[in-house]
Protein backbone atom coordinates (compact mmCIF):
# COMPACT_ATOMS: atom_id res chain seq x y z
CA UNK A 1 0.00 0.00 0.00
CA UNK A 2 1.26 3.51 -0.80
CA UNK A 3 0.43 6.69 1.04
CA UNK A 4 0.68 10.07 -0.65
CA UNK A 5 2.02 13.14 1.18
CA UNK A 6 -0.70 15.16 2.84
CA UNK A 7 -0.98 18.94 2.83
CA UNK A 8 -1.48 19.19 6.58
CA UNK A 9 -2.52 22.18 8.71
CA UNK A 10 0.18 23.47 11.05
CA UNK A 11 -1.27 21.88 14.19
CA UNK A 12 -0.94 18.40 12.72
CA UNK A 13 2.78 18.71 12.03
CA UNK A 14 3.74 20.91 14.99
CA UNK A 15 5.56 19.83 18.12
CA UNK A 16 3.97 21.89 20.90
CA UNK A 17 5.96 23.06 23.94
CA UNK A 18 3.97 23.84 27.09
CA UNK A 19 5.11 26.77 29.23
CA UNK A 20 3.90 27.05 32.82
CA UNK A 21 4.51 30.80 33.28
CA UNK A 22 5.02 30.87 37.06
CA UNK A 23 7.97 28.50 36.68
CA UNK A 24 9.58 29.21 33.31
CA UNK A 25 11.64 32.39 33.68
CA UNK A 26 11.47 35.39 36.04
CA UNK A 27 12.62 38.71 34.58
CA UNK A 28 12.22 40.96 37.62
CA UNK A 29 13.59 38.96 40.54
CA UNK A 30 10.33 38.52 42.46
CA UNK A 31 10.65 34.72 42.32
CA UNK A 32 7.66 34.20 40.01
CA UNK A 33 7.95 33.64 36.27
CA UNK A 34 6.49 36.26 33.97
CA UNK A 35 5.85 37.15 30.34
CA UNK A 36 9.09 39.09 29.92
CA UNK A 37 10.93 36.04 31.18
CA UNK A 38 9.26 33.90 28.53
CA UNK A 39 10.17 36.42 25.82
CA UNK A 40 13.79 36.36 26.98
CA UNK A 41 13.92 32.56 26.70
CA UNK A 42 12.15 31.97 23.40
CA UNK A 43 15.51 31.24 21.76
CA UNK A 44 15.68 28.06 23.83
CA UNK A 45 12.30 26.86 22.60
CA UNK A 46 13.05 27.70 18.97
CA UNK A 47 16.51 26.09 19.15
CA UNK A 48 14.97 22.98 20.66
CA UNK A 49 12.96 22.53 17.48
CA UNK A 50 9.45 23.13 18.79
CA UNK A 51 6.92 24.66 16.42
CA UNK A 52 4.41 26.13 18.86
CA UNK A 53 4.11 27.18 22.49
CA UNK A 54 1.13 26.61 24.76
CA UNK A 55 0.99 29.18 27.57
CA UNK A 56 -0.88 28.21 30.74
CA UNK A 57 -3.23 30.93 32.11
CA UNK A 58 -1.82 34.43 32.60
CA UNK A 59 -5.07 36.33 33.19
CA UNK A 60 -6.08 38.33 36.27
CA UNK A 61 -6.74 35.88 39.06
CA UNK A 62 -6.80 35.54 42.86
CA UNK A 63 -4.63 32.44 42.22
CA UNK A 64 -6.74 30.00 44.25
CA UNK A 65 -5.93 27.57 41.41
CA UNK A 66 -2.82 29.36 40.16
CA UNK A 67 -4.55 31.20 37.34
CA UNK A 68 -7.24 28.72 36.36
CA UNK A 69 -9.62 30.82 38.48
CA UNK A 70 -10.04 33.92 36.32
CA UNK A 71 -11.36 37.25 37.55
CA UNK A 72 -10.83 39.04 34.22
CA UNK A 73 -10.44 37.09 30.99
CA UNK A 74 -9.40 40.21 29.06
CA UNK A 75 -6.43 41.37 31.12
CA UNK A 76 -3.12 40.00 32.39
CA UNK A 77 -2.41 39.44 36.06
CA UNK A 78 0.22 41.91 37.32
CA UNK A 79 2.45 39.10 38.58
CA UNK A 80 2.91 38.06 34.94
CA UNK A 81 3.01 41.52 33.36
CA UNK A 82 0.66 43.60 31.26
CA UNK A 83 -1.52 43.28 28.20
CA UNK A 84 1.25 45.00 26.25
CA UNK A 85 3.63 42.25 27.42
CA UNK A 86 1.20 39.64 26.11
CA UNK A 87 1.14 41.39 22.74
CA UNK A 88 4.94 41.49 22.73
CA UNK A 89 5.07 37.78 23.58
CA UNK A 90 2.80 36.89 20.67
CA UNK A 91 4.84 39.05 18.28
CA UNK A 92 8.18 37.74 19.55
CA UNK A 93 7.06 34.12 19.32
CA UNK A 94 5.95 34.68 15.74
CA UNK A 95 9.32 36.28 14.97
CA UNK A 96 10.95 33.07 16.28
CA UNK A 97 8.78 30.98 13.97
CA UNK A 98 6.61 29.75 16.84
CA UNK A 99 2.82 29.52 16.83
CA UNK A 100 1.09 30.64 20.04
CA UNK A 101 -1.64 28.75 21.91
CA UNK A 102 -3.26 30.44 24.92
CA UNK A 103 -5.01 28.48 27.66
CA UNK A 104 -8.62 29.68 27.82
CA UNK A 105 -11.12 28.66 30.49
CA UNK A 106 -14.64 28.77 29.10
CA UNK A 107 -16.44 26.68 31.71
CA UNK A 108 -15.92 28.61 34.94
CA UNK A 109 -14.69 31.84 36.47
CA UNK A 110 -13.24 32.94 39.78
CA UNK A 111 -15.69 33.74 42.56
CA UNK A 112 -14.05 37.20 42.39
CA UNK A 113 -15.08 37.71 38.76
CA UNK A 114 -17.48 40.66 38.36
CA UNK A 115 -20.08 38.31 36.90
CA UNK A 116 -20.15 36.12 40.01
CA UNK A 117 -19.94 39.07 42.40
CA UNK A 118 -23.03 40.49 40.70
CA UNK A 119 -24.75 37.10 40.62
CA UNK A 120 -24.18 36.64 44.35
CA UNK A 121 -25.95 39.88 45.18
CA UNK A 122 -29.33 38.20 45.06
CA UNK A 123 -31.77 36.07 43.15
CA UNK A 124 -32.90 39.03 41.06
CA UNK A 125 -29.42 39.89 39.78
CA UNK A 126 -29.21 40.05 35.95
CA UNK A 127 -26.10 37.84 36.22
CA UNK A 128 -27.74 35.25 38.45
CA UNK A 129 -28.39 32.89 35.54
CA UNK A 130 -24.76 33.02 34.42
CA UNK A 131 -24.19 30.35 37.09
CA UNK A 132 -26.07 27.31 38.40
CA UNK A 133 -27.91 27.91 41.66
CA UNK A 134 -30.29 25.52 43.36
CA UNK A 135 -32.36 25.39 46.51
CA UNK A 136 -31.53 22.67 48.96
CA UNK A 137 -31.30 21.84 52.63
CA UNK A 138 -29.31 24.27 54.75
CA UNK A 139 -26.00 22.76 55.86
CA UNK A 140 -26.35 21.35 59.34
CA UNK A 141 -30.09 20.83 59.01
CA UNK A 142 -31.53 17.36 59.74
CA UNK A 143 -31.88 16.65 56.02
CA UNK A 144 -28.64 18.50 55.15
CA UNK A 145 -26.67 18.10 51.96
CA UNK A 146 -26.33 19.64 48.51
CA UNK A 147 -28.90 19.36 45.68
CA UNK A 148 -27.36 16.17 44.25
CA UNK A 149 -24.40 13.82 44.66
CA UNK A 150 -22.13 15.38 42.05
CA UNK A 151 -18.46 15.65 42.92
CA UNK A 152 -15.71 18.00 41.78
CA UNK A 153 -12.74 17.02 39.63
CA UNK A 154 -10.42 19.04 41.87
CA UNK A 155 -10.04 18.20 44.63
CA UNK A 156 -11.17 14.76 43.55
CA UNK A 157 -14.27 13.49 45.30
CA UNK A 158 -15.17 16.76 47.03
CA UNK A 159 -18.79 17.95 46.72
CA UNK A 160 -19.47 19.96 43.57
CA UNK A 161 -21.77 22.33 45.48
CA UNK A 162 -21.09 25.11 47.96
CA UNK A 163 -23.66 26.79 50.17
CA UNK A 164 -24.03 30.55 49.65
CA UNK A 165 -25.55 31.84 52.86
CA UNK A 166 -26.56 35.37 51.71
CA UNK A 167 -28.85 33.92 49.04
CA UNK A 168 -29.66 30.67 50.88
CA UNK A 169 -28.80 28.62 47.83
CA UNK A 170 -26.13 26.23 46.62
CA UNK A 171 -23.92 26.99 43.61
CA UNK A 172 -22.23 24.47 41.34
CA UNK A 173 -18.49 24.18 40.77
CA UNK A 174 -16.66 21.38 38.96
CA UNK A 175 -13.39 22.36 40.62
CA UNK A 176 -12.62 24.41 43.73
CA UNK A 177 -15.45 26.34 45.45
CA UNK A 178 -13.62 29.48 44.29
CA UNK A 179 -14.29 28.40 40.67
CA UNK A 180 -18.07 28.55 40.11
CA UNK A 181 -19.28 26.91 36.90
CA UNK A 182 -20.77 29.06 34.18
CA UNK A 183 -24.13 27.81 32.87
CA UNK A 184 -23.51 27.21 29.18
CA UNK A 185 -27.19 26.53 28.57
CA UNK A 186 -27.61 30.31 28.93
CA UNK A 187 -27.12 31.97 25.50
CA UNK A 188 -25.80 35.10 27.22
CA UNK A 189 -22.99 33.06 28.77
CA UNK A 190 -22.09 31.55 25.41
CA UNK A 191 -22.06 34.96 23.73
CA UNK A 192 -19.88 36.44 26.48
CA UNK A 193 -17.34 33.61 26.42
CA UNK A 194 -17.19 33.48 22.64
CA UNK A 195 -16.38 37.20 22.78
CA UNK A 196 -13.47 36.30 25.10
CA UNK A 197 -12.28 33.88 22.45
CA UNK A 198 -12.53 36.57 19.76
CA UNK A 199 -10.60 39.02 21.93
CA UNK A 200 -7.52 36.78 22.00
CA UNK A 201 -7.84 35.64 18.40
CA UNK A 202 -7.95 39.30 17.39
CA UNK A 203 -4.68 39.83 19.30
CA UNK A 204 -2.98 37.18 17.20
CA UNK A 205 -3.00 33.89 19.08
CA UNK A 206 -2.91 30.95 16.67
CA UNK A 207 -4.88 28.58 18.84
CA UNK A 208 -6.49 27.96 22.19
CA UNK A 209 -6.29 25.18 24.70
CA UNK A 210 -9.74 24.73 26.26
CA UNK A 211 -9.46 23.75 29.90
CA UNK A 212 -11.76 21.05 31.32
CA UNK A 213 -14.01 21.53 28.31
CA UNK A 214 -16.16 18.40 28.74
CA UNK A 215 -17.70 19.94 31.84
CA UNK A 216 -19.54 22.70 29.98
CA UNK A 217 -22.19 20.14 28.98
CA UNK A 218 -24.34 19.05 31.94
CA UNK A 219 -27.53 17.13 32.53
CA UNK A 220 -30.17 19.93 32.56
CA UNK A 221 -32.20 18.01 35.14
CA UNK A 222 -29.18 17.79 37.52
CA UNK A 223 -29.98 14.16 38.33
CA UNK A 224 -27.78 12.19 40.72
CA UNK A 225 -24.81 10.34 39.31
CA UNK A 226 -25.34 6.60 39.14
CA UNK A 227 -22.40 4.60 40.54
CA UNK A 228 -20.34 3.06 37.76
CA UNK A 229 -21.74 5.34 35.07
CA UNK A 230 -20.16 8.51 33.62
CA UNK A 231 -20.70 11.66 35.66
CA UNK A 232 -23.75 13.59 34.56
CA UNK A 233 -22.05 16.90 35.34
CA UNK A 234 -19.69 16.51 32.41
CA UNK A 235 -19.78 15.18 28.85
CA UNK A 236 -23.55 15.60 28.43
CA UNK A 237 -24.37 15.40 24.67
CA UNK A 238 -25.18 19.12 24.47
CA UNK A 239 -21.42 19.80 24.88
CA UNK A 240 -21.02 19.01 21.19
CA UNK A 241 -23.54 21.70 20.23
CA UNK A 242 -21.60 24.22 22.29
CA UNK A 243 -18.31 23.19 20.69
CA UNK A 244 -19.78 23.70 17.23
CA UNK A 245 -20.34 27.33 18.23
CA UNK A 246 -16.72 27.54 19.42
CA UNK A 247 -15.50 26.00 16.17
CA UNK A 248 -17.55 28.47 14.11
CA UNK A 249 -15.70 31.32 15.82
CA UNK A 250 -12.33 29.68 15.19
CA UNK A 251 -13.19 29.02 11.56
CA UNK A 252 -14.02 32.69 11.05
CA UNK A 253 -10.28 33.39 11.51
CA UNK A 254 -7.63 31.97 9.18
CA UNK A 255 -5.54 29.02 10.28
CA UNK A 256 -6.68 28.80 13.93
CA UNK A 257 -7.18 25.74 16.11
CA UNK A 258 -8.40 24.43 19.47
CA UNK A 259 -7.09 21.59 21.59
CA UNK A 260 -9.41 20.42 24.32
CA UNK A 261 -8.61 19.13 27.77
CA UNK A 262 -11.25 16.42 27.65
CA UNK A 263 -10.97 15.03 31.16
CA UNK A 264 -12.30 11.60 30.27
CA UNK A 265 -10.60 8.26 30.70
CA UNK A 266 -12.07 6.11 27.95
CA UNK A 267 -10.84 6.74 24.42
CA UNK A 268 -14.24 6.07 22.89
CA UNK A 269 -15.51 9.07 24.88
CA UNK A 270 -12.72 11.29 23.52
CA UNK A 271 -13.20 10.56 19.81
CA UNK A 272 -16.60 12.31 19.42
CA UNK A 273 -14.93 15.62 20.33
CA UNK A 274 -12.80 15.37 17.19
CA UNK A 275 -15.51 15.66 14.60
CA UNK A 276 -14.83 18.03 11.70
CA UNK A 277 -17.04 20.74 13.20
CA UNK A 278 -15.66 20.57 16.76
CA UNK A 279 -12.10 20.34 18.14
CA UNK A 280 -9.02 19.77 16.01
CA UNK A 281 -7.13 18.04 18.86
CA UNK A 282 -7.76 16.67 22.35
CA UNK A 283 -5.43 15.73 25.16
CA UNK A 284 -5.46 11.96 25.70
CA UNK A 285 -5.25 11.17 29.41
CA UNK A 286 -5.71 7.45 28.79
CA UNK A 287 -2.38 7.42 26.95
CA UNK A 288 -0.65 9.84 29.34
CA UNK A 289 -1.29 7.66 32.38
CA UNK A 290 -0.14 4.35 30.90
CA UNK A 291 2.60 2.38 32.66
CA UNK A 292 6.03 1.65 31.18
CA UNK A 293 4.59 -1.25 29.19
CA UNK A 294 4.83 -1.55 25.39
CA UNK A 295 1.81 -3.84 25.18
CA UNK A 296 -0.41 -1.32 26.98
CA UNK A 297 0.95 1.55 24.91
CA UNK A 298 0.54 -0.32 21.63
CA UNK A 299 -3.01 -1.31 22.53
CA UNK A 300 -3.98 2.25 23.41
CA UNK A 301 -2.54 3.58 20.16
CA UNK A 302 -4.23 0.87 18.08
CA UNK A 303 -7.54 1.37 19.86
CA UNK A 304 -7.50 5.09 19.17
CA UNK A 305 -6.70 4.49 15.51
CA UNK A 306 -9.70 2.16 15.28
CA UNK A 307 -11.98 4.78 16.82
CA UNK A 308 -10.74 7.57 14.58
CA UNK A 309 -11.36 7.96 10.88
CA UNK A 310 -8.87 9.49 8.46
CA UNK A 311 -10.01 13.00 9.31
CA UNK A 312 -9.20 12.62 13.01
CA UNK A 313 -5.72 13.55 14.18
CA UNK A 314 -4.39 12.22 17.49
CA UNK A 315 -2.45 14.23 20.06
CA UNK A 316 -0.11 12.64 22.60
CA UNK A 317 1.55 13.78 25.81
CA UNK A 318 3.37 12.16 28.71
CA UNK A 319 3.98 15.20 30.93
CA UNK A 320 2.15 18.39 31.85
CA UNK A 321 1.54 20.74 34.79
CA UNK A 322 -1.09 18.42 36.29
CA UNK A 323 0.54 15.02 35.84
CA UNK A 324 3.62 13.50 37.54
CA UNK A 325 6.64 13.72 35.28
CA UNK A 326 7.60 10.63 33.30
CA UNK A 327 11.12 10.76 34.75
CA UNK A 328 9.54 9.97 38.11
CA UNK A 329 6.61 7.85 37.04
CA UNK A 330 8.52 5.50 34.71
CA UNK A 331 11.61 5.18 36.91
CA UNK A 332 12.31 3.98 40.44
CA UNK A 333 14.70 5.16 43.13
CA UNK A 334 16.86 2.06 42.62
CA UNK A 335 17.48 2.63 38.89
CA UNK A 336 20.98 3.71 37.97
CA UNK A 337 21.49 6.85 35.91
CA UNK A 338 22.09 4.96 32.65
CA UNK A 339 18.78 3.13 32.93
CA UNK A 340 16.90 6.30 33.86
CA UNK A 341 18.37 8.07 30.85
CA UNK A 342 17.55 5.18 28.51
CA UNK A 343 13.92 5.30 29.59
CA UNK A 344 13.79 9.08 29.16
CA UNK A 345 15.09 8.78 25.61
CA UNK A 346 12.72 5.95 24.82
CA UNK A 347 9.85 8.19 25.96
CA UNK A 348 11.17 10.98 23.74
CA UNK A 349 11.32 8.75 20.66
CA UNK A 350 7.83 7.41 21.39
CA UNK A 351 6.11 10.76 21.78
CA UNK A 352 7.90 12.40 18.84
CA UNK A 353 7.42 9.65 16.25
CA UNK A 354 3.84 8.46 16.80
CA UNK A 355 1.29 9.61 14.25
CA UNK A 356 -0.17 12.70 15.84
CA UNK A 357 0.72 16.00 17.46
CA UNK A 358 3.19 15.73 20.37
CA UNK A 359 2.94 17.99 23.41
CA UNK A 360 6.09 18.49 25.49
CA UNK A 361 6.17 20.09 28.94
CA UNK A 362 8.92 22.51 29.94
CA UNK A 363 11.88 20.63 31.41
CA UNK A 364 10.92 17.39 29.67
CA UNK A 365 13.78 18.06 27.28
CA UNK A 366 16.15 18.12 30.28
CA UNK A 367 14.80 14.90 31.76
CA UNK A 368 13.55 16.65 34.90
CA UNK A 369 11.91 14.54 37.58
CA UNK A 370 9.31 15.64 40.10
CA UNK A 371 10.85 17.66 42.94
CA UNK A 372 10.81 16.17 46.41
CA UNK A 373 9.39 19.03 48.47
CA UNK A 374 9.82 19.23 52.21
CA UNK A 375 6.72 19.01 54.38
CA UNK A 376 4.86 22.31 54.35
CA UNK A 377 6.51 23.55 51.13
CA UNK A 378 4.05 24.35 48.35
CA UNK A 379 0.44 25.36 48.55
CA UNK A 380 -1.43 23.51 45.79
CA UNK A 381 -4.39 21.71 47.29
CA UNK A 382 -4.13 19.04 44.60
CA UNK A 383 -0.45 18.18 45.26
CA UNK A 384 0.78 19.20 41.80
CA UNK A 385 3.68 21.35 43.02
CA UNK A 386 6.38 18.68 42.46
CA UNK A 387 5.96 18.87 38.67
CA UNK A 388 5.60 22.67 38.69
CA UNK A 389 8.91 23.68 40.25
CA UNK A 390 11.02 26.25 38.38
CA UNK A 391 12.90 25.58 35.17
CA UNK A 392 16.66 25.37 35.94
CA UNK A 393 18.66 27.39 33.44
CA UNK A 394 22.04 27.27 35.21
CA UNK A 395 23.72 25.14 37.90
CA UNK A 396 22.66 26.28 41.40
CA UNK A 397 26.34 26.24 42.36
CA UNK A 398 26.88 29.14 39.94
CA UNK A 399 23.50 30.88 39.93
CA UNK A 400 22.26 30.37 43.49
CA UNK A 401 18.98 28.78 44.63
CA UNK A 402 17.12 30.22 41.66
CA UNK A 403 19.28 28.20 39.21
CA UNK A 404 19.00 30.98 36.64
CA UNK A 405 15.21 31.01 36.85
CA UNK A 406 15.28 34.04 39.15
CA UNK A 407 17.75 36.27 40.93
CA UNK A 408 15.43 36.26 43.93
CA UNK A 409 13.88 33.52 46.04
CA UNK A 410 11.96 31.12 43.76
CA UNK A 411 8.29 30.60 44.61
CA UNK A 412 9.06 26.88 44.81
CA UNK A 413 12.55 25.38 45.18
CA UNK A 414 14.21 23.94 42.10
CA UNK A 415 14.73 20.19 42.07
CA UNK A 416 17.86 18.47 43.30
CA UNK A 417 18.56 17.26 39.77
CA UNK A 418 19.12 20.87 38.66
CA UNK A 419 22.81 20.39 39.35
CA UNK A 420 23.21 18.52 36.07
CA UNK A 421 19.76 18.77 34.50
CA UNK A 422 19.87 22.45 33.66
CA UNK A 423 19.99 24.16 30.28
CA UNK A 424 23.53 25.58 30.48
CA UNK A 425 25.13 22.31 31.57
CA UNK A 426 23.28 20.26 28.98
CA UNK A 427 24.08 22.80 26.27
CA UNK A 428 27.76 21.99 26.82
CA UNK A 429 27.34 18.27 26.10
CA UNK A 430 26.67 16.72 22.74
CA UNK A 431 25.27 13.63 24.47
CA UNK A 432 22.88 15.31 26.93
CA UNK A 433 19.14 14.71 27.13
CA UNK A 434 18.67 18.17 25.64
CA UNK A 435 20.99 17.37 22.73
CA UNK A 436 19.04 14.15 22.10
CA UNK A 437 15.71 16.02 21.99
CA UNK A 438 17.16 18.57 19.57
CA UNK A 439 18.48 15.83 17.30
CA UNK A 440 15.17 13.98 17.43
CA UNK A 441 13.09 17.09 16.73
CA UNK A 442 15.34 17.99 13.78
CA UNK A 443 14.90 14.47 12.44
CA UNK A 444 11.14 14.64 12.87
CA UNK A 445 10.95 17.94 11.04
CA UNK A 446 13.09 16.65 8.17
CA UNK A 447 11.04 13.53 7.41
CA UNK A 448 7.58 13.80 5.89
CA UNK A 449 6.80 10.26 7.01
CA UNK A 450 7.21 11.31 10.65
CA UNK A 451 5.01 14.36 10.15
CA UNK A 452 2.07 13.11 8.11
CA UNK A 453 2.75 9.46 7.29
CA UNK A 454 0.39 6.55 7.74
CA UNK A 455 1.17 4.37 10.75
CA UNK A 456 1.32 0.57 10.93
CA UNK A 457 2.10 -1.29 14.14
CA UNK A 458 4.41 -4.30 13.74
CA UNK A 459 3.83 -7.56 15.55
CA UNK A 460 6.75 -7.53 17.99
CA UNK A 461 8.32 -9.76 20.65
CA UNK A 462 7.27 -9.24 24.23
CA UNK A 463 8.84 -6.07 25.57
CA UNK A 464 9.14 -4.34 22.17
CA UNK A 465 6.97 -1.74 20.48
CA UNK A 466 7.59 -1.13 16.77
CA UNK A 467 5.78 0.64 13.97
CA UNK A 468 6.35 2.08 10.50
CA UNK A 469 5.41 5.58 9.34
CA UNK A 470 5.02 5.80 5.55
CA UNK A 471 4.36 8.11 2.65
CA UNK A 472 4.66 7.12 -1.02
CA UNK A 473 8.36 7.89 -1.13
CA UNK A 474 9.58 7.53 2.45
CA UNK A 475 9.34 4.93 5.19
CA UNK A 476 10.49 5.31 8.78
CA UNK A 477 10.84 2.36 11.13
CA UNK A 478 10.58 3.04 14.86
CA UNK A 479 11.55 0.26 17.27
CA UNK A 480 11.60 0.57 21.06
CA UNK A 481 13.07 -2.08 23.35
CA UNK A 482 11.53 -1.76 26.82
CA UNK A 483 13.69 -4.56 28.25
CA UNK A 484 17.19 -5.19 29.58
CA UNK A 485 17.68 -8.00 27.02
CA UNK A 486 18.73 -8.13 23.38
CA UNK A 487 15.65 -8.43 21.19
CA UNK A 488 15.22 -9.52 17.58
CA UNK A 489 12.48 -7.81 15.67
CA UNK A 490 11.23 -9.76 12.63
CA UNK A 491 9.86 -7.37 10.05
CA UNK A 492 6.79 -8.38 8.02
CA UNK A 493 7.17 -9.01 4.29
CA UNK A 494 5.77 -5.68 3.06
CA UNK A 495 8.38 -3.94 5.18
CA UNK A 496 11.44 -6.07 4.47
CA UNK A 497 10.63 -5.95 0.78
CA UNK A 498 12.18 -2.51 1.12
CA UNK A 499 15.71 -3.51 0.37
CA UNK A 500 17.97 -1.35 2.55
CA UNK A 501 17.82 0.11 6.02
CA UNK A 502 19.99 2.71 7.69
CA UNK A 503 19.78 3.90 11.25
CA UNK A 504 18.98 7.58 11.60
CA UNK A 505 18.93 7.76 15.38
CA UNK A 506 19.57 5.54 18.38
CA UNK A 507 19.88 6.25 22.07
CA UNK A 508 23.04 4.11 22.14
CA UNK A 509 26.38 5.89 21.82
CA UNK A 510 27.37 3.71 18.88
CA UNK A 511 24.69 4.65 16.37
CA UNK A 512 23.93 1.14 15.17
CA UNK A 513 24.53 -1.58 12.65
CA UNK A 514 25.65 -0.67 9.10
CA UNK A 515 23.05 -0.61 6.30
CA UNK A 516 21.73 -4.04 5.40
CA UNK A 517 21.06 -5.28 1.89
CA UNK A 518 18.02 -7.29 2.97
CA UNK A 519 15.81 -6.10 5.76
CA UNK A 520 14.09 -8.98 7.53
CA UNK A 521 15.28 -8.62 11.13
CA UNK A 522 16.49 -5.83 13.35
CA UNK A 523 18.63 -6.44 16.43
CA UNK A 524 17.79 -4.20 19.35
CA UNK A 525 20.18 -3.76 22.22
CA UNK A 526 18.90 -3.47 25.83
CA UNK A 527 16.70 -0.38 26.27
CA UNK A 528 17.48 0.72 22.71
CA UNK A 529 15.26 3.13 20.79
CA UNK A 530 15.83 3.28 17.04
CA UNK A 531 14.57 5.33 14.14
CA UNK A 532 15.63 3.83 10.81
CA UNK A 533 15.13 4.79 7.18
CA UNK A 534 13.70 2.08 4.96
CA UNK A 535 14.14 2.67 1.27
CA UNK A 536 13.32 0.81 -1.92
CA UNK A 537 16.20 -0.92 -3.69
Amino acid sequence: MTHAPIAAPWWETAAVYQIYPRSFADSNGDGIGDLRGIIDRLDHVADLGADAIWISPIYRSPMADFGYDISDHLDIDPIFGTLADADDLIASAHAHGLRVIFDIILGHTSDEHPWFIAAAEGRDSPFREFYTWRDGPTPGSPVGGPPNNWTAGFPAGAPAWTWHAPASQWYLHSHLPQQPDLDWSNPDVRRAQLDVLRFWLDRGVDGVRLDSIARIGKDPELRDNIPGQPDRHQNWPVVHEYLREVRAVLDSYPDRMAVGEVWLFEQDLIAPYLMADQLQLTHNFVFARLPFDPAAIGTAVADFEKLADDRVWPAWFLNNHDEPRIATRWNTATDDEALREARLRLAAVLILTLRGTPFLYQGEELGLADTNLAAGVGSDANARDPQRTPMPWKPPSLAGPGAGFTTGEPWLPVGADATTRNVDTQNRSGDSTLAFYRKLLRLRRSRQSLLTGHQSLINSPEGVLAFVRSTNSEHSLIALNFTAEMQTLHLPAPTHALSTASHLLSNHAQLAQPPMSTVSTLELRPWESVVADLTHG
